[in-house]
Parts: structure tokens; C-alpha cells; sequence
């Protein structure tokens, strides 16, 4: 269904021009902090500034790992460090569903590197015909596989009605300048058979609830209402659908996996093209940038 926005999405060209409407920020990692490759020097400039005048940034992102990995790999790609204040990822709310079910069997459909999500839970990892639940992270090569390579697997996996945890919701992610399939475009097919999916990450409640309350525990019981933060990503079926359905404002990135479809030719946001857009969308940003800079 189309997006009804009470007043067209505002464009900014800096952060710097909206930022003391707000005294936190909830934003996105991969496609606004980096590409997968290599770090956005300016985004990490935003936040860090954004901080330094009493802001509280809580990084929130749909890897299916814990908040511990993700400032790891971060860190290897050299992002600012001083540009957040705490990361909630959907792998931290993952394993709260994994810690709800306690003691049965699951099978992990993903790769290797997401096995930490399990580290220190009572789960043991068995095959599709035994488990009692799915945990699924991703493609197990998302590098060559595309979600039409496990049609035979999900229908076996929906013949036993076993429930899937989705542990990344999002569909595709930006890797460089390639577009890869996630756990979200499985979850999404599995769904389409019949099956039950239970989503971790974004657009969904919990991982909302989670970062909020993050938020409010940094800022030393000053608490924070929700029309002081913003909610910043490039995806609007994650990122700005998620924003929105937590009563937030959003600031949509551009510059990311939506690129191709809003922007022009020379890489700026298309002015004339960009409200028509937003209208097809189910949600609608309060604001648009170019890149996340201050």
C-alpha cells in the first residue's frame, strides 16, 4: 500500500541542520555506516559530532550476530569508534528466542561465520529432519546463491511446520556495488509456502524496545521521548517501515540499497523523481540525505 505522509519527506543536506531536534539517534549500519568494504568517513564524522553535543547514538543493525562481533568488524574497517554509544543488533534478539527455547534441537540455515549466534546457549545444532525450530542467518553462500536454490529445503523444512527465526530481516544488503540476498529474502519465501516466520531484527517491535531502552540507560535517566529520536537508515521496508511503526521520525540515506531509484545521474537525490517515489512506498521518511554527513 502506498505510503499517506501528513507532509512531504523533508531533503537535507546535512545532519548539522536537523540535529537539536533530537537527543538520540537509532541508526543503521550496513549501507549507512559502511558498504560491507570499507567505512563512510563522513557518517562516522556525523555521528561522533552529533555526540560531542550531548546526543546518544545507539547503532542498530539486522546481523545475525551479537553487538560484540558487529564493533569488531567495524572497527576492522576502521569506522570511528567514537560514533556510537552502544550497538543492539538483531543476533542479540535472536538469542533471546534461542534462550526461550531453551534445550531443542535446531537447525542453522546460514553460514559458519554466524555460529556465534549460539555460543554459551543450550541448543544443540542438528538436521533439518530432526530439528524442532529453524534459526536461519542468511544464504549459506551468498556470494552465488540466490533464494530460488532452497525451494527444495524450505518445502521440506514447511512439510514439518517447523517455525523459522529470521535473524536478519532484511532482504538484500549492499556489498560494494553488489546487491546480496539475506536471511530476510528466505524468511520471505518460506512464508510465501505456508510457513511460520519469527523476525529478530528491523522493521519489527523488539529490537526497538531494546535500542530505547538502551538509549534511556546511557542518558543517566534523563529517559527519551520518542519524538526526540530519529531513526536513521537506508531501507524503507526495514529501516524507515521500523522508524515509523515505533512512532519515530526518520531519516532515509539515499545512497544505498535504494540508490538506483533515487537518485540521479550524477549521484545527488532526484528531486523531481523522489516524492512520486516515496508515495509508492508502505512508509514514508520524514526526512531524505543524499549520505549520512553532518
Amino acid at each position: 500500500m502506498p505510503a499517506a505522509s501528513v507532509k512531504p519527506t523533508e531533503i537535507v543536506s546535512g545532519l548539522a541542520s536537523v540535529a537539536d531536534r533530537y537527543d538520540t539517534i537509532l541508526c543503521d549500519v550496513w549501507g549507512v555506516l559502511h558498504n560491507g568494504i570499507s567505512a563512510f568517513p563522513e557518517a562516522g564524522d556525523a555521528l561522533a559530532r552529533f555526540r560531542e553535543a550531548g546526543g546518544t547514538v545507539v547503532l542498530i543493525t539486522n546481523a545475525p550476530r551479537p553487538h560484540g562481533i558487529v564493533q569488531a568488524m567495524l572497527e576492522g574497517l576502521n569506522a570511528r569508534t567514537d560514533a556510537w554509544d552502544a550497538i543492539v543488533t538483531s543476533g542479540d534478539v535472536t538469542r533471546g528466542e534461542i534462550a526461550d527455547r531453551t534445550g531443542r534441537p535446531a537447525f542453522h540455515l546460514g553460514p559458519e561465520r554466524d555460529l556465534p549466534v549460539f555460543s554459551g546457549l543450550d541448543v544443540s545444532l542438528t538436521t533439518p529432519e530432526e530439528a524442532d525450530y529453524v534459526v536461519c542467518t542468511g544464504l549459506f553462500d551468498d556470494n552465488t546463491e540466490t533464494p530460488e536454490d532452497y525451494a527444495t529445503l524450505l518445502d521440506k523444512l514447511r512439510a514439518r511446520e517447523l517455525t523459522m527465526i529470521c535473524a536478519n530481516p532484511d532482504l538484500v544488503v549492499e556489498r560494494g556495488s553488489e546487491l546480496l540476498y539475506c536471511a530476510g529474502a528466505l524468511a520471505d519465501a518460506y512464508e510465501r509456502r505456508g510457513g511460520e516466520a519469527v523476525y529478530a531484527g528491523k522493521p519489527h517491535g523488539p529490537i526497538y524496545e531494546r535500542a530505547i531502552a538502551t538509549a534511556a540507560t546511557i542518558r543517566s535517566g534523563q529517559g527519551t521521548e520518542p519524538r526526540k529520536i530519529l531513526a536513521v537508515g537506508d531501507a524503507i521496508r526495514t529501516d524507515i517501515a521500523g522508524g515509523a511503526r515505533a512512532g519515530l521520525d526518520t531519516l532515509f540515506v539515499a545512497r544505498g540499497i535504494h540508490a538506483g531509484e533515487t537518485l540521479d545521474a550524477a549521484g545527488r537525490i532526484n528531486r523531481d523523481h523522489l516524492p512520486g517515489w516515496v508515495k509508492q512506498q508502505a512508509y514514508a521518511p520524514t526526512m531524505a540525505i543524499e549520505r549520512l554527513a553532518w
